[in-house]
């Protein structure tokens, strides 16, 4: 009963941690621009055919997890539409934080897949983890990490899978689970 009510907190803490600051109509242009100099993730700028931001995502867990986000999908520079992320998790993790990540489509196919409503990260999907001060690779196959100066100087090697590249930068809290892999997401188009 008390580990129920530990997960319970942990999930109420993560959606508000979510909906924190989506009142800033420029956070999503804060966020892009985060991520447009911050290594690696700067060049997918040029090469992707769009990207889907998510200023804060919210996530918890005490053996069983969650995690939820708005974003906004950006085609050619251009908003065209809305999105969300949930996540449930059941394995060892424990605690919670709130991290941006950005999803680079890498063709119009991938693109459409995002659209279709019914898109997830695979199980074997893997994002490139920049912070302030050292950048990790966490996914479902293993973790590695390098230092570095600031979000700035952050050197990250990131790659297509599947047509879609997916960056994270934490911003606070503390989660032994990076994992992406079984995120699900909603897409609303703008009219």
């Amino acid at each position: 009963m008390r580990s129920r009510r530990f997960v319970c907190t942990c999930l109420l803490l993560a959606a508000l941690s979510a909906s924190v600051g989506l009142a800033h109509a420029d956070e999503y242009s804060d966020t892009v621009d985060m991520f447009r100099h911050a290594g690696a993730s700067a060049s997918f700028f040029h090469t992707s055919y769009a990207y889907a931001v998510f200023p804060t995502i919210g996530k918890g867990g005490f053996g069983i997890g969650g995690a939820y986000g708005r974003g906004r999908v950006y085609r050619a520079g251009r908003y065209v539409g809305d999105a969300s992320m949930k996540q449930v998790s059941i394995g060892f993790q424990l605690g919670g934080q709130a991290y941006s990540e950005i999803l680079f489509f890498q063709n119009a196919r991938a693109l459409e897949r995002f659209e279709s409503g019914n898109f997830a990260l695979s199980a074997d999907a893997s994002a490139v983890a920049i912070t302030a001060g050292a950048s990790a690779t966490a996914g479902t196959t293993g973790t590695s990490a390098g230092a570095s100066g600031d979000r700035q100087a952050a050197h990250t090697v990131g790659h297509y899978q599947d047509g879609v590249a997916v960056f994270t930068v934490a911003k606070g809290g503390l989660m032994y689970q990076a994992a992406v892999a079984g995120q699900k997401f909603s897409y609303r188009p703008v009219h």
